[in-house]
C-alpha cells in the first residue's frame, strides 16, 4: 500500500511538472499568436494572426465595422481590452524606452506599426511587419507577464509625436494570445 502512495505521488508530481513546463514553454516560444479584435461594445469585429518572419514578426489584420480612413495601430503593454476606452491595455509596448514613431530620431517603440486604411464599407485587411518584437522569450517578447494587446486608434499615426503619434482615442482592441500548435 505504501508503494502505491509513493507511486501515485510521483505520478502527480510528474503530471504537475509536465503542465507547468508546457505552459512555461508556450509563454517563452510560440509558433504563432492571434488576437480577436473587439469594438468599444465588446463585439468581435476582426482578427489578427501573428507569425515569426525573417524580420521579426508578420501581423495580418482583418477588421470590419470601423470608420473609413487611416488609423494608427500599435501593440500595447497589457493584455487587457476593457471597453469602451481600452485604457486597460496600457501604453505602447516599449521595452527599450525609446520615443514614439519611426520618424522620431529617438524612436521607435517596439510596438509601433504602420497605419492601416479602412475602406468606405468599414473593412480593412493589412499585413504589417515589426522587426522590434518576437514570439520567443526576452524583453521584446509579446508574451511577458502582463501580456500584450493590439490596439486600433481613431486617427492616423503621424509616426513621430510622442507618446502615440497623435492617433487619438482607442477604438478597437485585441488581446494577443499564443495559438495552439
Amino acid at each position: 500500500m505504501r508503494q502505491f502512495f509513493i507511486l501515485a505521488a510521483g505520478f502527480w508530481v510528474c503530471a504537475v511538472m509536465a503542465v507547468f513546463c508546457t505552459s512555461a514553454s508556450a509563454q517563452q516560444t510560440a509558433h504563432s499568436a492571434h488576437a480577436d479584435i473587439v469594438n468599444a461594445e465588446g463585439q468581435k469585429i476582426g482578427t489578427a494572426t501573428i507569425r515569426p518572419s525573417s524580420s521579426g514578426v508578420r501581423i495580418n489584420v482583418e477588421v470590419s465595422q470601423l470608420p473609413p480612413g487611416v488609423h494608427g495601430i500599435h501593440i500595447h503593454t497589457v493584455g487587457k481590452c476593457e471597453g469602451p476606452a481600452f485604457t486597460s491595455a496600457g501604453a505602447h509596448f516599449n521595452p527599450t524606452s525609446k520615443k514614439h514613431g519611426k520618424d522620431n530620431p529617438e524612436g521607435p517603440h517596439a510596438g509601433d506599426l504602420m497605419n492601416i486604411e479602412v475602406a468606405t464599407e468599414g473593412t480593412a485587411k493589412a499585413s504589417l511587419s515589426d522587426p522590434n518584437i518576437t514570439l520567443a522569450g526576452g524583453p521584446n517578447s509579446l508574451f511577458n507577464e502582463a501580456g500584450t494587446a493590439l490596439v486600433i486608434h481613431e486617427k492616423a499615426d503621424d509616426y513621430k509625436t510622442d507618446p502615440a503619434g497623435n492617433s487619438g482615442a482607442r477604438i478597437a482592441c485585441g488581446v494577443i494570445r499564443a495559438s495552439a500548435p
